[in-house]
């Protein structure tokens, strides 16, 4: 695959660097880590199989595949193209060879998910394909992708070929092939503008005022242009302490919102640090981080609070979800 356009920030990403974080490593991995287990169930790879995680900001990369190559692409709404035609997305495609895929204006949400059957073959760095741009590590070269860059893709699985055989006979004149039906955006990843997103009280709320408590649930925070996949800068009403708090670093996750001096909450999402040493005033539900991930500079957020027994039973819910698509890939091909 040869990259033809790179678009505004297209790196390979995983499910993330885990096990290092004490060590200092950061975990980086995909910021919707959903839609890029999604497109890899889809055309039959591992969940965490390296893809393509694609900013949408802006023009939107191409690439060109000189052999027929089974992909799928998830994550946010946009126009995908196949040698000009509209290409469907949340389902496996199978794309002729001498074919260009385009990716095209964003209509919500800021992130797509690219992945080919076999997955992208470039070097693990501690377990991982992920991309740290900083640090320099991961993906191709440690870098985001750049025009004339190509990736090589890996062994594709005993299902991928089932799928790419399956499809095969279905292409003619046109630059691919894909079943009838697809998987549901909204059972996944259920976009919005400006969402409500949940959350559990962090361990310091207490310490905040009792007026910064009812702002932080009831007043909207926009996410300024300083956001990127390390964390989201919100800017709102200025949330107070009671009183000054020196706190010693503790560790932090995705989702984690803290508060520093200036009041205005920062969001930790992909790329965060590994320790953080402001008050946590609350921490995203996992069962949200997906559409926290799609949120567009410029978007406002809200707040709303559930119980741990609620965001469990969300959590399990979306995996459950999942392994039912697992069991539908393997009765869909296999049988």
């Amino acid at each position: 695959m040869k990259v033809v356009k790179p678009g505004l920030l297209t790196t390979v990403q995983d499910i993330g660097r885990t096990g290092y974080q004490k060590y200092g490593v950061l975990a980086s991995g995909a910021m919707d880590t959903v839609s890029l287990r999604i497109a890899n169930l889809l055309i039959g790879n591992s969940e965490n199989e390296a893809g393509l995680e694609i900013t949408l900001m802006g023009p939107g990369p191409s690439f060109y595949f000189s052999k027929t190559t089974l992909i799928a692409v998830t994550g946010a709404d946009f126009t995908l193209r196949i040698n000009d035609e509209e290409a469907p997305l949340w389902k496996p495609v199978l794309v002729k060879e001498n074919s260009t895929v385009s990716f095209g204006p964003c209509k919500l949400g800021s992130r797509a998910y690219l992945a080919t059957a076999g997955g992208f073959d470039v070097p693990a760095v501690m377990e991982s394909k992920s991309t740290y741009v900083r640090a320099g590590i991961g993906g191709l070269h440690g870098r985001a992708l750049q025009k004339e860059d190509e990736l090589s893709i890996g062994e594709t699985s005993s299902l991928s070929q089932t799928i790419l055989s399956r499809l095969s006979p279905q292409l003619g004149k046109q630059g691919f092939a894909a079943p009838k039906w697809s998987v549901s955006r909204g059972r996944f990843l259920p976009l919005k503008k400006n969402p409500v997103i949940r959350v559990l009280e962090g361990k310091q709320f207490g310490f905040f005022t009792e007026e910064s408590k009812t702002r932080f649930y009831e007043e909207t925070f926009r996410v300024t242009p300083q956001s990127d996949r390390m964390g989201y800068r919100l800017k709102g009403e200025p949330l107070e302490l009671k009183a000054p708090l020196e706190m010693v670093s503790e560790a932090v996750s995705f989702g984690t919102v803290q508060v520093p001096p200036d009041g205005n909450p920062i969001i930790l999402l992909a790329d965060r640090q590994t320790t953080g040493g402001y008050p946590r005033i609350a921490h995203i539900i996992s069962a949200d981080l997906p559409i926290v991930s799609q949120i567009m500079p410029g978007e406002h957020v809200q707040f709303e609070p559930v119980s741990l027994q609620e965001a469990e039973a969300l959590a399990i819910e979306r995996e459950q979800h999942i392994k039912e698509l697992k069991t539908r890939m393997k009765m869909e091909w296999l049988t």
